[in-house]
């Protein structure tokens, strides 16, 4: 049975004004390890799942929504393009942590370019690579293209939507999310996860599966800060526009200039600085 996305463990909490011994809710994460066959192949080796296929990839997560978790990690990875790719996507094992993907017999897949060490952090999925050229080179840089134009009053409302939306972040103060929203403002899905990476794999994995993607009149909203990893990520899916409650870094902003991506940060109820491609936020003053 899988372990839900939270668990109460006893603590002494200590405070100026006394200590208590209570509970408290803390993030469950633990290891997933993904594997990847082509439909009508044999074995390709077993383990304690007692499934086939090869292994591509161990990541550390809050188990839910795992299976979409994987088919996102393989679609950022360039190895999965659209839903006829996929077969069929099961958690295999007495304990859930291992999910099987089947692709069609004729897709044409590449492993070797994955060039990742087989394990990855829950805090920063692009660790594992062994170089910033082996991120993209699955696909290259994809140029996003779109005539998406967002108010910046819908933007400024954001963060507080989505944090409505964080259950796991209410109970445990430890998750990460990413929201996916309308031009209007309107949350269409949002996903959370100790990692920030496993999160936007899930809602592209679901959207993948949904045959919602690419995500062309869509708003990314991260929770934290705006990293390389995940602006490859929205690239992969088709995001024009990226916001962020936090920071970005120089990699997520020379990539976003490359892909043609509206990059957002320190988005705020009083405002927000864009670092690239402003054409697509429609200032607050002037609006009518």
């Amino acid at each position: 049975m899988k372990s839900p996305a939270h668990r109460d463990v006893q603590i002494d909490a200590m405070r100026d004004a006394g200590n208590v011994h209570r509970a408290d809710a803390i993030a469950v994460e633990e290891p997933l390890e993904i594997r990847l066959i082509k439909a009508g192949s044999s074995a390709e080796g077993t383990g304690e799942n007692g499934g086939t296929g090869r292994p591509v990839s161990i990541t550390m997560r809050t188990p839910g929504n795992d299976c979409e978790l994987a088919l996102g990690f393989l679609y950022g990875e360039g190895l999965l393009r659209e839903p006829r790719d996929i077969v069929d996507v099961r958690s295999c094992g007495p304990t859930g942590n291992v999910v099987r993907v089947t692709v069609r017999a004729d897709l044409p897949l590449d492993l070797d370019r994955l060039n990742r060490n087989f394990y990855t952090t829950s805090s920063c999925g692009v660790c594992g690579k062994a170089s910033i050229e082996a991120v993209t080179a699955s696909a290259g840089i994809r140029r996003v293209s779109s005539d998406l134009v967002v108010r910046e009053s819908v933007l400024r409302v954001l963060p507080d939507t989505l944090k409505a939306a964080q259950a796991g972040f209410a109970e445990t103060g430890g998750m990460h999310a990413v929201g996916l929203f309308t031009s209007e403002g309107e949350l269409l899905a949002c996903r959370e996860d100790v990692g920030r990476h496993n999160a936007m794999d899930k809602l592209v994995g679901a959207d993948l599966m949904s045959g919602a993607l690419p995500w062309s009149q869509r708003v990314v909203l991260l929770s934290g800060r705006a990293s390389f990893e995940l602006l490859q990520k929205a690239m992969m899916a088709g995001a024009p526009l990226v916001a962020a409650i936090g920071a970005p870094s120089t990699l997520a902003l020379e990539l976003a200039e490359s892909a043609g991506i509206t990059l957002v940060a320190f988005l705020r109820s009083g405002g927000c600085n864009v670092y690239c491609h402003a054409a697509r936020v429609r200032p607050t003053r002037g609006e009518s």
